[in-house]
């Protein structure tokens, strides 16, 4: 039976060199993660592996910065594979950036949302259908590279004017010199925000021959991909991106998709589903995940669902698991603390 297509991640075989440059053996890792030694010849792993695998070259390393800024450095240009090489050989930054967030797709769980406002761009570190968050060690590794992307490409030292994490990461000072700015830790999201005039800044490395031969060949597997997961996946995903913003809509959802809202009801009236049904069940998971972190009052994750008020969350809450969220917040992560705020 195969692999389910967000279970199966292609893991880049130059991340094994880069570790050993950072100091740490291949077989140690896989030792500290509990997986076989032959993982380190996979290429492809499942997405608990590959937490299993980032979390195990953070335990090994010791402090979570130092090891984010050894194996961004490390990482050796010519061990990149194919979606990284079409960013390192892009045309400018701008163009690095949006080619690593589309080809991104091809190698979940992670996925890059990238904004332009006034001065600053943002590039937030989502989650790409995975409700488990990621190990520390490969959110700042991610950010990192982005910024080492820029680096080498346009062959400027460039800085950060600002890099947010949601967990602890180690030096904290040792990040703030890598990236040239302020760290902050304990945000609400993980996020680089870059000066968007460096976006402009041609890449000394642009090779237009080899673009020319690898995004064709990149777009066709994205798009295969793509078409071969399921539309229900894809629009419970997009729906769980969008609900801190308010109760998402099918017109939403279908124009982040490139279809016509008649076109996605057929599509998933096909897989035997419809929005609302979908609708109920993100907003059903993802409050048993919000409500599994006790840092979020009761009223914080009725907002972070898109309920307008935190009576309508208790309501739909007791329809869903006959309980009310805090004692079932109580239940399930063994806090006798937590009182509950009645709305």
């Amino acid at each position: 039976m195969k692999a389910h297509l967000t279970e199966r991640i292609k893991f880049p075989p130059g991340f094994w060199e880069g570790v050993r440059l950072a100091g740490i053996a291949a077989q140690d890792i896989a030792r500290k993660a509990g997986l076989p030694l032959t993982i380190v010849h996979e290429p492809v792993v499942t997405t608990a592996q590959y937490f299993a695998i980032w979390q195990a070259y953070s335990d090994l390393i010791g402090d979570t910065a130092e090891g984010i800024i050894k194996l961004a450095t490390a990482f050796e240009t010519a061990k990149y594979p194919p979606t990284v090489l079409a960013t390192y050989h892009a045309r400018d930054y701008r163009d690095a950036l949006h080619r690593m967030a589309r080809y991104k797709q091809l190698c979940p769980p992670e996925s890059l949302r990238i904004t332009e406002q006034g001065e600053q761009c943002t590039i937030e570190l989502e989650w790409l259908y995975t409700e488990q968050p990621g190990p520390a060690m490969l959110i700042g590794i991610t950010l990192a590279y982005l910024l080492e992307l820029g680096r080498r490409g346009t062959g400027r030292y460039l800085t950060a004017q600002l890099v947010e994490f949601s967990l602890p990461m180690g030096n904290v000072q040792a990040l703030e010199a890598y990236f040239g700015c302020r760290v902050r830790i304990g945000a609400g999201c993980n996020r680089l925000t870059l000066h968007r005039r460096d976006l402009d800044r041609p890449f000394v490395s642009y090779n237009e021959e080899l673009l020319e031969i690898l995004t064709p060949i990149l777009d066709r597997s994205l798009e295969e991909q793509l078409n071969s997961s399921s539309i229900t996946e894809k629009v419970k995903w997009l729906i769980k991106r969008s609900l801190a913003g308010g109760s998402p809509d099918i017109g939403t959802v279908a124009k982040e998709l490139g279809v016509s809202d008649r076109t996605l009801q057929r599509r998933l009236s096909d897989e035997n589903t419809n929005f609302k049904h979908l609708l109920t069940q993100a907003r059903h998971e993802q409050a048993r995940e919000y409500l599994s972190d006790p840092s979020l009052d009761i009223k914080e994750v009725a907002f972070l669902l898109g309920y307008e008020d935190q009576n309508s969350f208790y309501r739909a809450f007791r329809y869903w698991e006959g309980d009310t969220p805090a004692h079932w917040r109580t239940e399930h992560i063994g806090t006798n603390k937590i009182t509950e705020e009645q709305p």
